[in-house]
């Protein structure tokens, strides 16, 4: 009994035993390393990582916590490349269930920053540098952004799954993106089930509520596709085109506001856990959120520090959508009209 005793006691202290695999300093790799596995440069990782660690350090009585570099680069391996957390980890030098753990917290953290580098332009000065910009693309004027959705796939939810479901017959989130003429992000809405309207969205969305109490000064108005409905602060094509003037009018909105659409294949190609290449997110609905909100951040992050952008720019996976049929106001047609006479 005394030989049993001694052999449980020493499989306990087995058990006890902490093992620590190897971890490599990431941040001692060369830009290009850094860039084609984490998105972004050796000195935005570093800041990024002094950014955050105030929410992302802890203390602990144990030795060998997890660094909040380590953290980090984990996390944006993991939105680079939207592959299995166990060969993020073990990349990283941490195991699968410690990566798992530290995710939400480093994706909270991130999410934390959106206040400033998500901001929509309300400022007559700032919307006076993107109307120019825009400008320049087809001489379209008064454009302080351009809008559209897009759909990030996701597992089949164990509730409401059908709310999920949208017009391509899969489970996604509907993520409203509202971009500028250097594809920089202005606004990203992402809470709504795939089978949201996009409209709805913009309507309920607190953009689209001030822009709806005249948050716009002036002629100042978005662009978006004929799924929207024709307002005073958002302007559609025409659905048939008559007159070379008209036509002209389409052709230069299609232009203008074909930057959101490569502002999303950016996103996308640069985050690949949002993109189809990389399967569905397999978390659920309110953590693929802060995933693609997370991602939005570090978009924004890369863009505004000329981070370049040579990845693989993914093609939006267009959905058919029937247009907007309700009657305009009166004062909508005549805005859209005086634009089509600048043609």
């Amino acid at each position: 009994m005394a030989d049993l005793a001694l052999l449980e006691d020493m499989h306990a202290a087995l058990r006890r035993e902490r093992v620590f695999l190897d971890r490599r300093d990431l941040l001692m790799e060369s830009d290009e390393w850094l860039l084609s596995r984490f998105r972004l440069p050796r000195h935005l990782l570093v800041q990024l990582c002094e950014d955050l660690e105030p929410q992302l350090r802890r203390e602990t009585r144990r030795s060998h916590a997890i660094p909040v570099p380590v953290m980090v680069l984990s996390t944006l391996g993991f939105l680079a490349t939207g592959t299995f957390q166990r060969e993020i980890s073990d990349r990283s030098g941490i195991s699968q269930p410690t990566f798992s753990r530290t995710l939400p917290a480093v994706l909270a953290a991130i999410k934390s920053l959106s206040r400033r580098y998500i901001q929509f332009p309300f400022d007559d000065g700032q919307q006076f540098i993107i109307k120019r910009e825009f400008y320049r693309i087809a001489e379209y004027p008064n454009v302080v952004g351009a809008i559209d959705c897009t759909h990030v796939r996701i597992k089949a939810p164990s509730t409401n799954d059908y709310a999920f479901i949208n017009r391509k017959n899969y489970h996604s989130i509907n993520v409203q993106i509202i971009c500028d003429a250097k594809l920089t992000i202005l606004n990203m809405v992402a809470r709504w089930p795939g089978g949201t309207h996009d409209s709805f969205i913009l309507q309920n969305s607190s953009v689209g509520i001030k822009l709806r109490d005249g948050a716009l000064q002036g002629r100042s108005h978005l662009l978006g596709d004929k799924g929207y409905p024709l307002t005073e602060y958002l302007v559609t094509p025409l659905a048939n085109p008559a007159t070379e003037q008209e036509r002209r009018f389409n052709t230069a909105h299609i232009r203008t506001r074909s930057t959101v659409e490569r502002c999303i294949g950016l996103l996308k190609g640069r985050w690949l856990c949002l993109g189809s290449a990389g399967g569905a997110l397999l978390y659920s609905p309110q953590k693929s959120c802060d995933i693609i909100l997370a991602s939005g951040v570090l978009h924004n992050i890369a863009q505004g520090n000329g981070v370049p952008d040579d990845v693989q720019m993914l093609l939006e996976e267009r959905m058919p959508r029937e247009p907007w049929l309700a009657q305009p106001h009166m004062r909508a047609v005549q805005r859209r009209q005086e634009l089509v006479d600048r043609f």
